[in-house]
């Protein structure tokens, strides 16, 4: 049987244009999310913009990508990480 703990994830790496490496909470990481899809709207890929709220898309990001392009030289990519063993 998989333990589950291996899907915990303690924090994430952000790596964003211009930006330090920067390690975020989950809550940190949402609160980015939902101002790069305000901020970007129109470069939100299509499976995104097939959910009807903010919430929703910044779950499906979280759970199903780790990058959105958001045009040339501009990049906003997360990576899950354990702090523990």
């Amino acid at each position: 049987m998989v333990d589950l703990r291996l899907y915990d994830t303690d924090a994430f790496v952000l790596l964003e244009a211009n930006q330090p490496e920067q390690i975020l909470t989950a809550d940190e990481l949402r609160d980015r999310l939902r101002s790069v899809l305000k901020d970007h709207a129109d470069d939100i890929p299509a499976e995104v913009q097939d959910y009807d709220t903010i919430p929703e898309q910044i779950e499906y990001l979280i759970d199903n990508l780790c990058e959105l392009n958001l045009g040339p030289d501009l990049y906003f990519q997360w990576y899950a990480v354990r702090l523990e063993k």
